[in-house]
């Protein structure tokens, strides 16, 4: 696991509980979480634990599986995916494969996790079609799956899920900034590059972490 948030608005519609998977084999150009590729590194915990985690969430409408590349490590999420359903909650899982890759690929925990989503995006991000009309995902080539009908009533008719901007979110996690949603150019070079201050950084100052859509206008999320 790379980063969890138990509390979002910004990764999907209404309070979410967020996580992000380390490693992702589709390596897309210009992808916004670099460190999430590599299948080193992150935090290893059991799949019983998330889960726990996710069902003591209060106040949450679901779970949000992003990356990194979820369908890498499908089989614990199908897991996980099956028990927060059973709870009475959503899943979104975004990934860089498309449905009818992952359909193809033919093997079990591909498909238990498919089975246990309620919305997909799918799609490599492509950096030469990154936008933010479309709200929560990342380039225009993605597409948006409601494959059962929890949040069907959020189609906009154009691809995309629910009306306006999707928000951002900028936590301060120590010495980081942990960025998540759909930043635009501006302030996503802003908090990557941060002036220093007059009498330097208070506490030596800090590190960066983007996660989801922090590079362009907007980047993609899993595999992407």
């Amino acid at each position: 696991m790379a980063a969890r948030l138990a509390d979002t608005e910004a990764e999907g519609p209404y309070r979410r509980y967020a996580l992000w998977v380390q490693g992702c084999p589709l390596r897309c150009p210009g992808c916004c979480n670099p460190q999430m590729l590599p299948a080193r590194g992150g935090e290893v915990l059991p799949a019983r634990e998330v889960l726990a985690e996710i069902l003591a969430a209060p106040g949450v409408e679901g779970v949000t599986f992003l990356g990194g590349e979820p369908f890498a490590q499908a089989a614990p999420l199908a897991w996980i995916a099956a028990g927060v359903r059973a709870a009475g909650l959503g899943v979104i899982a975004f990934s860089g494969w498309r449905l009818g890759e992952l359909r193809a690929l033919r093997r079990p925990g591909p498909a238990a996790l498919l089975a246990a989503c309620d919305l997909l995006v799918d799609g490599r991000w492509e950096r030469a079609h990154a936008s933010a009309r479309r709200r929560f995902v990342g380039s225009d080539n993605q597409r948006v799956h409601f494959l059962t009908d929890r949040y069907r009533h959020l189609d906009d008719g154009r691809g995309g899920i629910g009306r306006g901007e999707g928000p951002v979110e900028i936590r301060i996690q120590g010495a980081r900034l942990f960025l998540s949603g759909a930043p635009d150019a501006a302030l996503a070079r802003a908090l990557r590059r941060p002036r220093r201050p007059r009498g330097g950084w208070a506490g030596g100052g800090g590190a960066v972490m983007t996660a989801a859509r922090a590079a362009g206008r907007a980047a993609g999320k899993g595999g992407t």
